[in-house]
């Protein structure tokens, strides 16, 4: 079974999050150096499960695939995969999925008194005032960023 797609846009592509399946995967004990090397560990004893590690909400969790590089400064590129949790409380200075005038985006939130803004992190894109006049949801919360090199 695989994930259904519920939305495509020019900026994100929003899918179901399949759960029922569990896959442990062998997972390195110890840290890994990002530094000098370390003496390196030659056997592997725990297994992770990315269902468990990265979903903590099943019902209200969707991935979503990045288009665009509004949001590289912070490490969010294109064709990067998203963890969303619906289920999470939208606050000052998280990235969210927003749904505004028909569209989907991902940005930082930022409540201010004249109202939200949605906040780039690439200087080539302007802030996102959002009024009274603009149809307006925060859709969800990303949880995790998936890259692949």
């Amino acid at each position: 079974m695989s994930p259904t797609k519920l939305h495509q846009s020019s900026t994100l592509d929003l899918y179901s999050a399949l759960t029922e399946t569990e896959l442990s995967l062998p997972l390195a004990s110890g840290k890994i150096s990002a530094g000098f090397p370390s003496p390196a560990s030659d056997f592997v004893d725990v297994a992770i499960d990315l269902n468990k590690h990265l979903i903590k909400h099943p019902s209200t969790t969707f991935f979503g695939r990045v288009r665009g590089q509004s949001m590289q400064d912070v490490g969010i590129s294109d064709g990067d995969l998203l963890v969303i949790d619906k289920g999470l409380e939208p606050e000052d200075g998280k990235i969210a999925v927003c749904f505004i005038d028909g569209e989907f985006t991902v940005k930082r939130i930022r409540f201010q008194k004249d109202g939200c803004y949605l906040m780039p992190a690439n200087d080539a894109y302007k802030p996102i005032h959002v009024t009274a006049d603009n149809e307006f949801l925060i859709w969800g919360i990303v949880t995790h960023v998936i890259k692949s090199f």
